[in-house]
């Protein structure tokens, strides 16, 4: 199975960039399943239906988001009809929504997504080492799922690192998200999990993390608001990880990272 994780689209740059490449990537590449990060898809905060749809129609499998899951309010309703969008499984009970999500693929094997937030740095949330192992534990790899996905939305690495050897063998992936910068430390774990911990973000990368410079800027010199934050709307990176993941075990073989346009120089998986 050939699975494609992209990190947080952010704002239209990032969103054209996805919809632009991914289907024919699909196609060149005979990706079997595409998930994507996009809490900041909607002028970087958040989510819409319309957004939503946009991205089923382009043949993403599964929508997982993080802290801004709930920025756009519409997202509170449309989530509970969206069988494909997955926000934080340890928000408190009673969220809208659901935190994973048993994705069936076009070549008839299945998925099961999951996506938890970090509580270093962020707010406090239930545990997500806790709540990933009661989701793994009800749905265990080669028997409920022919593969597991983790998008862990989290600010601070070691926590990541943490949860990347916490699930070591029991899932395919574990991916980070949040920081919105690809980090160097793709592998395969001693167990059998593939890891990265951060994808990148899919926007524009001159920017402060997909934002506009001159805002973020200012506030660190002034400590005040001026303006909004808004997304840079210049070329954007399209930034994931690849995996190959071994049909008999469910556990990964091989990462790599992808990035396709804007700042960064492109780089494609060696295994396409």
């Amino acid at each position: 199975m050939r699975l494609l994780f992209i990190g947080d689209l952010v704002g239209r740059a990032g969103r054209t960039v996805a919809l632009s490449h991914l289907p024919q990537l699909r196609r060149d590449h005979a990706i079997d399943g595409i998930i994507v990060n996009a809490e900041n898809s909607a002028a970087g905060f958040g989510i819409t239906e319309k957004i939503y749809e946009q991205l089923c129609d382009a043949g993403i499998d599964a929508i997982t988001l993080g802290n801004h899951a709930f920025d756009q309010r519409e997202a509170l309703v449309f989530i509970e009809r969206a069988d494909r969008l997955i926000r934080p499984v340890n928000l408190p009970a009673g969220t809208p929504g659901r935190g994973a999500a048993l994705i069936t693929l076009g070549n008839g094997r299945t998925v099961l997504v999951v996506n938890a937030q970090g509580r270093v740095f962020m707010p406090e949330l239930d545990c997500p080492f806790r709540a990933l192992d009661r989701e793994v534990t009800a749905c265990p790899l080669g028997v409920g799922a022919d593969a597991i996905v983790v998008d862990f939305h989290a600010e601070a690495s070691s926590e990541k690192q943490a949860l990347g050897y916490f699930l070591d063998s029991r899932v395919s992936v574990v991916v980070g998200t949040h920081t919105h910068v690809p980090t160097g430390d793709h592998r395969v774990l001693p167990g059998g999990t593939a890891y990265q911990t951060d994808a990148g973000m899919t926007g524009d990368y001159q920017s402060v993390i997909g934002m506009d410079s001159g805002e973020p800027v200012n506030r660190f010199l002034t400590r005040l608001p001026r303006e909004r934050y808004k997304p840079a709307e210049g070329p954007a990176t399209l930034c994931g990880l690849a995996v190959e993941i071994d049909d008999r075990t469910g556990l990964a073989t091989d990462c790599a990272p992808l990035r396709i346009g804007g700042a960064l120089p492109t780089v494609f998986p060696p295994f396409w």
